[in-house]
């Protein structure tokens, strides 16, 4: 949770302050958390009692205390105790709290040396009587020390800090001799590409265009490697209202092509069942023509039934799905091929898979989406150039670890195949800026630290260090939805990102075959 000395903390959590009177307790979290996040025995024993310093009013005090820091931690919210924190007991029940809603509990430790705590407490207008300041001074080594030995997520002393999304969080490093997530993966770049999944943007359909161009020229300029779009026939729910403004995407990718240089282009991902792979060979190879060979087809086996419910249009079994997905894997390189092949396949049959013009590109990456361990991650292996996923580095290096078992069993060199992993960000270079960012996107009645942690909000350090660890866990693409793409500066700040993690680690004996 140490990075170049700031305190970067994963939201949410709860934080136990523990220090003697006057050790700087409550001025540290005034200055890094909200006035809501902070939970203050002192205060509220002017809630219930006569003022901050009415000691018979602690008992009841602490009970609100507890039933407050119980109750948000519920809803999962980050909670700052500010009390002494010198009662083992109370840290005992705090932590119980944490662990019962799934919330990483921190202890920041003020070991402020005696003298100064006596010369603040000296200073104030009402001082805690010297023998009580002398006495849990006295207490203080001890208690200290049992911090240490309780199990605390983390100790920590105070410095700057910061509450980021878990994701953006930083781990506890492993132990040197622990394995790598996946055997011999060597550690090179991470390329960035731009997913454009909503398009609410200012103007409306009259400036669509317009944004379009303006946004496809920033992500060549700051360095981005691929552009991507959905193939939905309404806007799904994760991303916006059913009647949003979603274009059709291979006629956007197209006018994408004529209007850049090097990016690459594709669809994450067509469903094999909706797109028939005659259609799907020739709105792929046209792409590749007019982008000069830099498409890139994403296939899938499709997921979101209203849509097609909606439209009148068959949404088969999921079994069905998965065997249009092989059919059409096999049958694509059969129309991209020389000649007019015939093709055979468990739903499909097509006499003659003839299909001009020819893609340019030798063979046109096929990109397949999903993360199933046992059955999609077996089809990348037989038929796929790259695979997409989700979750955080643990899974990512599970599913891989699956892919290249799968790989081992056909026979394949798993260095052939790239994985890609998409997710939603928000990139600010600073704190401030990223704060910033937050409170003018968010929407009215969502908190800050909500919407942060559903847009992925952080800074450029911050989400360096996560696509470090999606590297090691053998990802080579990290494919991002941009929650203010539309806004001025947001493409050229994942630019820096992508420049930041373009090298990580170079790798002296794999060199990875990048197609998206």
């Amino acid at each position: 949770m140490h990075d170049d000395g700031e305190l970067v903390l994963p939201a949410p959590c709860l934080v136990v302050l523990v220090g003697p009177v006057a050790s700087g307790k409550s001025s540290w979290a005034a200055r890094y958390f909200a006035p809501e996040q902070i939970v203050s025995s002192d205060v509220l024993r002017g809630v219930v009692g006569e003022s901050a310093h009415d000691l018979s009013a602690s008992a009841d005090a602490f009970a609100v205390l507890d039933d407050i820091v119980a109750r948000r931690l519920r809803r999962r919210l980050t909670t700052v105790i500010d009390s002494l924190g010198l009662e083992r007991a109370r840290r005992d029940a705090w932590r119980a709290l944490a662990e019962a809603a799934g919330v990483p509990a921190v202890a920041v430790v003020f070991d402020t040396p005696p003298a100064e705590c006596r010369r603040r407490n000296a200073a104030r207008d009402s001082r805690v009587p010297a023998d009580v300041v002398s006495s849990q001074l006295r207490r203080w080594p001890d208690v200290r020390d049992d911090i240490h030995a309780e199990r605390w997520a983390e100790v920590v002393t105070p410095r700057p800090a910061a509450v980021v999304p878990a994701a953006l969080a930083p781990r506890p490093r492993r132990p040197a001799a622990e394995p790598p997530a996946v055997a011999g993966l060597r550690v090179s770049g991470v390329g960035v590409g731009l997913h454009l999944s909503s398009f609410d943007w200012p103007g409306g359909a009259s400036r669509f265009a317009e944004h379009l161009r303006r946004i496809a020229l920033e992500a060549e300029q700051a360095g981005l490697e691929s552009i991507w779009l959905m193939d939905h026939l309404r806007q799904i729910p994760q991303v916006g209202p059913a009647w949003a403004d979603l274009p059709d995407p291979y006629g956007v990718l197209a006018w994408l092509a004529a209007r850049t240089d090097r990016v690459r282009l594709g669809v994450l991902v067509s469903p094999a069942f909706l797109r028939p792979p005659a259609l799907l060979a020739k709105a792929v190879a046209t792409l590749d023509v007019l982008s000069a060979g830099r498409a890139v087809c994403g296939l899938g086996v499709g997921w979101y039934s209203a849509e097609y419910a909606a439209a009148g249009i068959e949404f088969p079994a999921l079994g069905d799905r998965y065997r249009a997905l092989e059919d059409s894997a096999r049958a694509l390189r059969a129309f991209w091929a020389k000649g007019s092949p015939s093709f055979s396949g468990e739903l499909l049959s097509v006499p003659e898979a003839l299909s001009y013009p020819r893609p340019l590109q030798p063979r046109v990456p096929l990109l397949i989406g999903g993360g199933g361990e046992r059955r999609t991650l077996a089809l990348v292996a037989r038929h796929g150039d790259a695979c997409n996923l989700f979750g955080e580095p643990e899974t990512v290096a599970r599913k891989v670890a699956a892919l290249h078992r799968h790989c081992e069993v056909v026979g394949r060199d798993p260095s052939e195949i790239t994985v890609s992993h998409l997710s939603t960000m928000l990139v600010g270079r600073t704190r401030a800026e990223t704060a910033a960012l937050v409170e003018s996107l968010r929407p009215r009645r969502r908190s800050a630290e909500r919407f942060a942690a559903d847009v992925g909000a952080g800074t450029v350090d911050d989400h360096a260090r996560r696509l470090e660890r999606l590297a090691e866990a053998g990802v080579h693409t990290a494919i991002v939805r941009l929650a203010d793409v539309a806004l001025p500066g947001a493409v050229e700040r994942l630019g820096e990102l992508a420049a930041r993690v373009g090298e990580l680690v170079p790798g002296d004996d794999a060199q990875i075959r990048r197609h998206v």
